[in-house]
């Protein structure tokens, strides 16, 4: 059961495991219901939109550097930190769809990532084409839960003393 924002409301009385909301998606991952389909659009889009416009500005930070003729090698060395903080950013995003990030190396990687943010996005579109970003790792570890959960609650049936024993 779930609100509006697709956020967990537990039914009086349950105990079980309750899955970890995602942003933009809520709950909605988990059985793919509340306008699931139609979030996955819209971050898909939302994101290569947001790609689009920061390469536009991007492009007005270059010519800005052309108009200011601040010579051939700031320029390289302008053009190369974003391209190589860009797939790093998307590498790292990539990566946290799928494992959790160490949040040592999280904070460490902080300015990187707020440079290449292009590759970030562009990892946030094309996961959202298969997929909510991080579904898969959610997924997994909300079910690992689930059966944790179900190990412990399930009853044995008669009392483990009173059993027969063998004889060889």
């Amino acid at each position: 059961m779930s609100d509006d924002n697709g956020t967990p409301s537990a039914p009086a009385g349950s105990t079980g495991p309750h899955p970890e909301p995602i942003r933009f998606f809520g709950t909605t991952w988990v059985n793919h219901d509340n306008g699931y389909p139609l979030r996955r659009a819209g971050a898909a889009v939302g994101s290569l939109a947001a790609a689009a416009v920061s390469c536009l500005v991007l492009r007005f930070a270059y010519q800005g550097l052309q108009i200011a003729a601040i010579g051939a090698f700031v320029t390289v060395l302008v053009v190369v930190m974003f391209a190589v903080c860009s797939a790093l950013a998307f590498r790292h995003t990539w990566d946290s769809f799928t494992r959790r990030p160490d949040p040592d190396r999280q904070a460490a990687l902080r300015g990187l990532l707020a440079i290449g943010f292009v590759g970030s996005l562009l990892a946030y579109f094309i996961r959202s084409l298969t997929e909510a970003p991080g579904e898969k790792l959610h997924r997994e570890e909300y079910e690992a839960a689930l059966q944790r959960h179900q190990q412990r609650t399930t009853r044995r049936t008669g009392n483990p003393t009173k059993k027969k024993r063998r004889r060889s």
